[in-house]
């Protein structure tokens, strides 16, 4: 099984970015995701910086993939989403169907946003180019089963394996809402949160994460303890998405773990002090996503 990072949610500052993908150069992961997923007004790194960092992880032996903006707003959203599906280099993951048009005819990756839920959509996608598709977060084992069953041929599939469940976006600024100020003068204070912005409930308890105009969960999706299911399931790559501190740690717990040098058990009490918030797998036992299920066989 491949680990994956999943493409930068949160709005970091530039140096940052950089040094960050400088040090995944050498991480030992093999798919890199690059690029602006969730907002077009985040503008420390542009196409030309993303495409040089894609170029310097290609050479350090990284599959890298261009992830495109889940909410297309505008005729700029459409001209920036129109210049990386012709980059002419890198497969792109495609988070919407204009996306999913544009690639049509060349190989790319179906994303999760794209919520394909039965076997005939994802015929659908294949039959347009898609040679990798990563489940709909909310997809159970069970549910996962019957699509593994009836994938296409030559189909790979990644789940999301790690990380605060990126669960909806919207045309709002929930960050600028929070802070009195308009979607267009934000003043970019998304960049303030590295990890997002907390919600919690009446009662006190972490409920969301705001990130600009998405929508996360408080806690953080951890399937460490389902690597043999994924293994017996057939999954080919597993997502762990960035966070602004442990990433890379967190991907070697992962690496060892596949590799049998330590137990699940042992990464999951590691990985408790590295995460932003408390482990939840609740989604994968068919559960509320917020709820953490004890591994049967722990070891």
């Amino acid at each position: 099984m491949k680990l994956a990072l999943g493409p930068l949610l949160y709005y970091w500052p530039r140096q940052r970015t950089l040094d960050f993908y400088a040090a995944v150069a050498a991480a030992q992961i093999d798919i890199v995701y690059l690029g602006e997923v969730v907002c077009s007004r985040r503008h420390e790194l542009r196409l030309p910086d993303w495409l040089e960092i894609a170029a310097q992880l290609a050479a350090a032996g990284k599959e890298v993939v261009l992830s495109t903006q889940a909410l297309i707003e505008s005729e700029s959203d459409l001209k920036t989403l129109r210049r990386i599906a012709a980059n002419g280099r890198f497969m792109i993951e495609a988070n919407d169907m204009g996306a999913v048009s544009l690639a049509a005819g060349a190989p790319f990756v179906a994303s999760p946003h794209l919520n394909v839920f039965n076997p005939h959509t994802l015929a659908f996608l294949a039959a347009l180019g898609a040679t990798r598709w990563v489940a709909p977060l909310e997809m159970s084992r069970a549910q996962l089963a019957v699509m593994q069953r009836e994938r296409p041929a030559n189909m790979a599939t990644e789940i999301f394996g790690c990380g605060r469940l990126p669960l909806a976006f919207s045309a709002r600024c929930f960050t600028a809402r929070y802070h009195n100020l308009q979607k267009d003068s934000c003043e970019f204070r998304c960049i303030d949160d590295p990890d997002g912005l907390g919600l919690n409930t009446r009662e006190g308890q972490p409920f969301l994460v705001l990130n600009g105009i998405q929508t996360q969960s408080a806690q953080t999706y951890n399937l460490i303890h389902e690597l043999g299911e994924l293994s017996q399931l057939g999954i080919d790559v597993l997502r762990i998405s960035p966070q602004s501190e442990h990433t890379l740690e967190i991907v070697e717990l992962f690496r060892q773990c596949l590799d049998r040098s330590i137990s699940a058990d042992l990464a999951a009490r590691k990985m408790a002090n590295l995460m932003p918030g408390r482990a939840c797998n609740g989604y994968w036992h068919g559960r509320p996503g917020l709820d953490q299920i004890a591994a049967s066989n722990p070891a």
